[in-house]
């Protein structure tokens, strides 16, 4: 697992690559903890994410629920259709904000 995390103009943008499951999910924790405290608006793109496990989705809603206590802005796109179809059997694509591409995503944040 790999992840990227730059800011933009209006908002911070954060990628994954590769796996987010129970083996990379406390690496992922660790190297974003304290980067998103002052983050009001957050891109997530998925494009690269090969799976996610339960341990990843996890991740996820820390994410969320910290951008949350921010009342920041959370948007998740170009979700794979393999790691569409867990978010859709979990329930969570009526928690997240997910947009099919990178543009629907920019407009949905700003």
């Amino acid at each position: 697992m790999e992840l990227s995390l730059r800011d933009g103009e209006n908002c911070r943008y954060l990628s994954f690559s590769g796996r987010l499951d129970a083996s990379t999910s406390p690496e992922a924790e660790q190297a974003l903890r304290g980067k998103l405290d002052d983050c009001r608006a957050l891109l997530v793109d998925l494009e690269g994410l090969s799976y996610i496990s339960s341990a990843g989705l996890r991740v996820l809603l820390v994410i969320a629920k910290r951008m949350q206590s921010n009342r920041g802005k959370l948007v998740l796109c170009r979700l794979r259709p393999d790691v569409k179809t867990i978010f859709e059997l979990s329930g969570l694509t009526s928690i997240f904000n997910i947009c099919d591409d990178l543009q629907s995503a920019e407009n949905a944040i700003c």
